[in-house]
């Protein structure tokens, strides 16, 4: 890296001094030097080239003298340029002014150029800190400049609309998800697929932040595109899990948990499929809680292995069950004594009891209220999201 320095003195011998000593700097391309004989020249050098970083000021010139010159360079609160003031020996009060003025550093005549040497590399290496850590916040305020509209992105493409469809009194849907970073790996989404079946999906991508948020976005649009070819979730899933085998990038190592069911609105019957995502559960009418049956094991999460096989399951829905969905961020929720939720099947049915008298908003608020409760203040450890959805059943409306 070249260093450019400006050299202010109307000594006419000076530059062809300056230039000489520091004769190794200049053939190296270490230095650059530029020279000005009064303030008003220097101002214009200054001007046109932004990347001088140290400034040697004479106290007295002629048109503009040296403290006027950092008066005025000073009174921009420019922090990237040290201005190094040189005057007559023994002239104190013209050091006390300068260095009360902004100065970086004070010399006095006859130079002594390895003190001078020293100086100048002193100040550049402050120049080169504060221009760092300035260009450090720049590129940080972009980064979350760009991270807002990621997260902006990231919400529109998951439904936020409740209800989500007013027209279809057979079923009401409601679903939340906050993520451990700005934007993360978790997704929720419902969509019909055809007249009278509906899907459901909620899902968690592997890791947190911008990767798991970009394979989240990939992930919700291969879905639903495969979903409206394959109303079966077992070939949906099976399909899906092609797709991202075929587009993970060398060096990519994620997987994607997913629980996805196509409801029939008229009839109540859900059938669904697994990819490694934990039960969902069943909050019956009367009040009694059970996890959705999984009677295969569990398949392998997405993009793990490209001959992944996954099972198409069934159950019917009666007038006034929930079906609740969550990610394991609500299970692996920490307090500050990084204690983990981690509840069982008991204590995930307590979680949610007396959700048969709730509201599907106050069930999934009432839940994000009790983790919230639990953590005490400790950072968010995993992504969460929580969908609940109620069957009302058939409508009688013509």
């Amino acid at each position: 890296m070249t260093h450019k320095i400006l050299v202010v003195d109307d000594e006419q011998d000076w530059e062809t001094i300056i230039r000489e000593k520091f004769r190794k700097q200049i053939q190296q391309k270490e230095w650059e030097l530029f020279f000005a004989c009064n303030g008003l020249d220097a101002l214009e050098i200054l001007k046109k080239d932004p990347g001088i970083k140290v400034v040697i000021l004479d106290y007295m010139m002629p048109k503009m003298d040296g403290l006027t010159l950092l008066n005025k360079l000073n009174g921009t609160n420019n922090l990237t340029i040290k201005l190094i003031m040189v005057t007559a020996f023994g002239d104190t009060g013209n050091y006390r002014k300068a260095m009360n003025e902004g100065a970086f550093d004070f010399l006095t005549k006859p130079i002594d150029f390895k003190d001078l040497e020293s100086t100048i590399n002193k100040a550049l290496k402050q120049v080169d800190t504060i221009r760092g850590a300035l260009k450090s916040r720049d590129e940080l305020t972009a980064l979350n400049r760009d991270l807002e509209i990621a997260v902006n992105i990231q919400k529109s493409m998951l439904p936020d609309k409740f209800p989500p469809f007013p027209q279809q009194k057979e079923f009401d849907i409601f679903a939340k998800m906050i993520s451990a970073k700005k934007i993360g790996g978790d997704f929720y989404d419902f969509f019909f697929v055809d007249e009278y079946r509906v899907a459901i999906a909620i899902g968690d991508v592997s890791g947190k932040g911008i990767p798991a948020a970009l394979i989240m976005a990939r992930t919700c649009i291969h879905l639903k595109s495969t979903a409206l070819q394959c109303i079966n979730p077992e070939e949906c899933l099976r399909k899906l899990n092609k797709i991202l085998i075929l587009e993970k990038e060398r060096g990519e190592t994620f997987s994607v948990t997913l629980f996805y069911g196509v409801l029939n609105i008229a009839t109540g019957m859900m059938q669904y499929a697994y990819a490694g995502h934990p039960a969902p559960l069943i909050v019956h009418g009367d009040g009694k809680i059970e996890p959705i049956p999984q009677e295969s094991p569990k398949a392998r999460p997405l993009a793990y292995f490209d001959d992944s096989e996954y099972e198409v399951e069934k159950i019917q829905l009666k007038k006034g069950d929930t079906l609740i969905g969550y990610t394991d961020g609500l299970t692996d929720a920490e307090n500050p004594a990084k204690i983990q939720f981690n509840p069982d099947e008991n204590q995930l049915k307590k979680f949610f009891e007396g959700a048969n008298n709730m509201s599907l908003q106050e069930i999934v608020e009432s839940s994000f209220t009790k983790i919230h409760e639990f953590t005490a203040g400790a950072p968010q450890a995993d992504d969460l999201t929580i969908l609940a959805l109620r069957y009302n059943g058939r409508s009688t409306e013509s």
